[in-house]
């Protein structure tokens, strides 16, 4: 258990029993939620950590062949519940961990509550009448830059993520997480992330989910969450107001009071209609 707990710096915070678990996308750590961890640690216990390779995990453990893949991910979070013996777990995962708490929970269903996705894709490149939101040739060039001049690409991908150009500090603080991570892993993971394909996956998922999607999101467009809730058993889509690809970092207020909501199985009428009639008219 101790080795788990150090190799992905397990942190757990709150005053409650009910547990939620935070997963951060690529490129961050777990100081990635701190903009909304404060209005959830009076009622929750909170599990924080670093997939291994980023923040203060043990990279020492860090195996190239093990992380090509979500599944090599996955296997770390699937460690991290056992290890604690985690039930009835609210799973958070923002971005590529949506995924990767997917494949947890298709492992071992029976310890999850509810998984909320922020900002998921279940496939990032455009397939016929699939919009995931890049073309090959993008990706390829996009992965080609951040293979030979990293912190460049940084400098590049961190405002267009962000989404939010009139508040660069959000840019700069993302930059800076991005510029933490060792370029070959950096490089490792996106490869993992971007060439993934987990439509045919969605399906067999049996665990309740709410995807929270920005209103606009270089990333992961509003398509991506509507092909979930479109073939995901049990989802619901909630699309924000906020732009960009972290609206956890951009705008924490709405954010929370999504997945509050959703929690505390608040229906938000209006939400719900206007989804509807989006994924009606895709």
């Amino acid at each position: 258990m101790k080795s788990i707990i150090k190799r992905n710096h397990v942190n757990i915070i709150g005053e409650g029993t009910k547990v939620i678990m935070f997963a951060n996308g690529f490129g961050c750590d777990q100081s990635s939620w701190k903009f909304i961890t404060d209005a959830f640690v009076k009622d929750y216990k909170l599990v924080l950590f670093d997939y291994v390779g980023s923040g203060k995990s043990d990279i020492s453990q860090y195996d190239f062949h093990k992380y090509s893949t979500l599944e090599g991910y996955a296997c770390d979070v699937v460690d991290i519940i056992e290890a604690l013996n985690l039930k009835d777990i609210i799973f958070i995962g923002h971005s590529v961990s949506s995924m990767i708490g997917m494949i947890a929970a298709l492992q071992i269903p029976q310890v999850f509550d509810k998984l909320i996705f922020i900002g998921p894709s279940p496939k990032y490149l455009n397939d016929q009448d699939y919009f995931g939101g890049f073309e090959t040739e993008q990706l390829e060039s996009l992965l080609d830059f951040m293979a030979t001049d990293f912190i460049s690409w940084t400098e590049f991908i961190a405002p267009l993520a962000m989404g939010n150009l009139a508040r660069p500090a959000l840019s700069e603080f993302l930059q800076e997480c991005f510029e933490a991570m060792d370029p070959q892993i950096a490089l490792t993971f996106a490869n993992a992330t971007f060439r993934s394909d987990y439509r045919n996956e969605l399906k067999n998922v049996t665990v309740p989910s709410l995807t929270v999607q920005s209103s606009e999101d270089a990333m992961a467009p509003i398509s991506a969450g509507e092909y979930i809730k479109n073939n995901m058993p049990q989802n619901t889509l909630h699309v924000l107001n906020a732009t960009g690809h972290y609206p956890q970092i951009s705008e924490p207020a709405e954010t929370i009071e999504a997945i509050k909501a959703y929690i505390n199985n608040k229906s938000n009428a209006k939400q719900s209609k206007e989804s509807d009639l989006e994924i009606n008219n895709a």
